[in-house]
């Protein structure tokens, strides 16, 4: 491989899953600490999006990292802003989601949400569960696909996985739609080479027939914190290539 392919290769900070979204490649993040390369996706990319290479960040000292044996409550002690995907070259960053400090106010994550009553019912649900904080980071690639992530830390697994179990996601649709995507079904598309051990998934594709713009979103569970990534798109692309036809 040459150094810019190896350049190319999507690296962990402490989490990287990678999804094929929008009808283009797509990276999605969430936070893990012991894994080092994506599973069955440790390849170039096809060559529109190029990714630093990541680096792991320290724990505090004496601290486990997460899904160890003596870390029973799935806790992350790395900052967790250090745990967001970095965009990619030449992308524009979304400045409404650097938050004060790197977090994020509740309020601008949950403007991502269509309705306005079930913005009040997610943020007693984050209230309920005991949400720590929120970080995120957005950008928009040459090719117009917008991407927002963002990582909601809680207390412990078991809290985090509740709400993502059992109030923000269902097997078939997501409990809460995005702005522009009224009806999301669940993406059978979704590679299960892509699937991460101690990373629950569950990714969702705007229905058919959409407007111009089309929306896909995740949800992810690792631990103490949950991820949600939204990706949207003007028009189509073409969709990722498996890892056999890439360069």
């Amino acid at each position: 491989m040459s150094t810019r392919g190896r350049q190319r290769v999507l690296r962990w900070t402490a989490a990287v899953v990678v999804f094929g979204a929008v009808g283009a490649s797509a990276a999605y993040g969430i936070t893990r600490m012991e894994r080092t390369d994506v599973p069955g996706l440790a390849t170039e990319s096809d060559g529109r999006w190029d990714y630093p290479t990541l680096v792991r960040p320290p724990l505090q000292s004496g601290s486990p990292a997460p899904f160890a044996d003596p870390d029973k409550a799935g806790a992350h002690y790395a900052d967790l802003r250090k745990l967001l995907l970095p965009a990619p070259e030449g992308a524009k960053a979304d400045a409404a989601l650097r938050g004060k400090y790197g977090w994020l106010p509740t309020k601008t994550f949950l403007a991502q949400y269509a309705d306005e009553t079930e913005r009040g019912t997610i943020a007693q649900l984050l209230t309920d569960y005991g949400l720590r904080h929120i970080t995120a980071r957005g950008w928009t690639t040459p090719d117009g696909t917008r991407t927002r992530i963002y990582l909601l830390q809680f207390n412990t697994a078991a809290v985090a996985d509740e709400l993502f179990t059992a109030k923000l996601t269902n097997h078939s649709s997501p409990s809460y739609p995005v702005r522009g995507a009224d009806v999301s079904e669940r993406d059978e598309d979704f590679p299960p080479r892509a699937e991460v051990d101690d990373v629950e998934s569950n990714p969702y594709v705007e229905s058919k027939p959409y407007g111009a713009e089309q929306v896909r979103q995740a949800y992810l569970s690792a631990g103490d914190t949950i991820g949600v990534i939204v990706q949207s798109r003007k028009g189509t692309a073409a969709p990722m290539p498996p890892p056999s036809s890439r360069p």
